[in-house]
């Protein structure tokens, strides 16, 4: 799988090159199919070399696409081999049973984190930076009736110093998983970029780095599924802010923002909404941490003022929990006849597909 994984990146770079250098003579790319038949004996199994045509060539699109509409967008890239982790089989080429077998690899032993259900489509072995491999399976279900739920509507405000404050006054700490483990990663860090590149030792080294990063990781991930699963079983309808994410990482506090992870608990939350019988909507963010619940005046207010103070109506609640309060009125508003926001509703239902990732560590 390695060396597979090898000649994957080779062809890759190949296809770029002649790209580029087409692109320099006649100002347009290959086509589909003109990269598919490069692909062709290169000892890759056939359905994974056209898939990295495919995503060469889905790559190219989105590039002109971005072009077009004036948006920055980097061109592919040269890859090396760290950068190359995953075979795709998107048809043929594999079964399983006891054992995975993978055409050309044969009988493959894994470790089934759970039984898989469904009809499976696809098959991606993929190699995380520890070294170790897995093998993701897209499962095609029937579309379960969701259960039940008679819980009342909520606003989550996502933040910093708190994980989540709910519209009702309930809090989600933050644990700051990457602050946990810093110190420990920097000091390994340091030990890594001291080695002699290309040795073994450096090998050895950044292997060291990989795991705890795996770790932060893991427990993050954890994490944020124990409080969604909470949060789903009580709750009938979910308001949260859409949030432009990379965009507010990039104004400022971007480390604490994506050791947050918001973005990965927003996505937890959608796709397993439907079978806990709970809806999940997204509301514009605009001045929801600025107007207040009770009248609607607009107060503005610096970052670092956590009170919200009402100077016409005199309210005076926490920020975040004011900010929850008004999400969830953008949410329902038209729905429970409050009037108190009269500001653009933007309302995004989850539509949840009926594949499913599951994925079995090789051993």
């Amino acid at each position: 799988m390695q060396r597979h994984l090898w000649i994957s990146k080779e062809l890759w770079n190949k296809l770029l090159e002649k790209t580029k250098k087409k692109y320099e003579k006649e100002k347009k790319f290959f086509t589909k199919s003109e990269l598919q038949v490069m692909v062709k004996e290169n000892g890759l199994y056939s359905q994974t070399a056209q898939g990295i045509a495919h995503r060469l060539h889905g790559a190219l699109k989105a590039k002109v696409k971005a072009k077009k509409q004036g948006r920055k967008w980097g061109f592919p890239r040269f890859k090396s081999f760290d950068r190359m982790k995953s075979l795709h089989y998107p048809q043929f080429g594999f079964s399983l049973d006891k054992k995975l077998k993978v055409t050309p690899f044969g009988e493959i032993a894994i470790k089934k984190h759970r039984e898989v259900k469904g009809s499976i489509k696809t098959l991606t072995l993929k190699r995380e930076p520890t070294g170790k491999w897995f093998a993701v399976f897209c499962v095609e279900e029937e579309k379960k009736q969701p259960k039940a739920n008679n819980g009342e509507a909520v606003g989550l405000d996502l933040g910093l110093i708190n994980l989540v404050t709910l519209s009702n006054g309930k809090i989600i700490k933050h644990p700051h998983q990457f602050r946990k483990f810093e110190e420990k990663l920097a000091f390994v860090q340091r030990k890594f970029s001291k080695k002699k590149k290309g040795s073994k030792n450096r090998k050895r080294a950044k292997h060291k780095v990989s795991l705890i990063h795996e770790q932060i990781a893991n427990t993050r991930t954890d994490y944020l599924h124990k409080r969604a699963n909470e949060l789903l079983s009580r709750y009938s309808l979910i308001a949260l802010e859409d949030l432009d994410i990379p965009n507010m990482a990039e104004q400022g506090h971007g480390k604490n923002i994506y050791d947050a992870s918001w973005g990965m608990f927003m996505n937890i939350l959608c796709y397993k909404a439907e079978e806990t019988g709970c809806r999940v909507v997204f509301v514009d963010p605009k001045d929801t941490s600025k107007l207040c619940n009770n009248c609607g005046t607009k107060t503005e207010k610096d970052l670092w003022e956590r009170v919200h103070k009402c100077p016409a109506c005199g309210l005076e609640m926490d920020r975040d929990l004011n900010s929850a309060v008004n999400i969830l009125i953008k949410a329902t508003v038209g729905q429970t006849g409050s009037n108190a926001c009269n500001s653009l509703q933007k309302e995004r239902d989850v539509a949840i597909a009926t594949s499913v990732k599951q994925e079995a560590h090789i051993l």
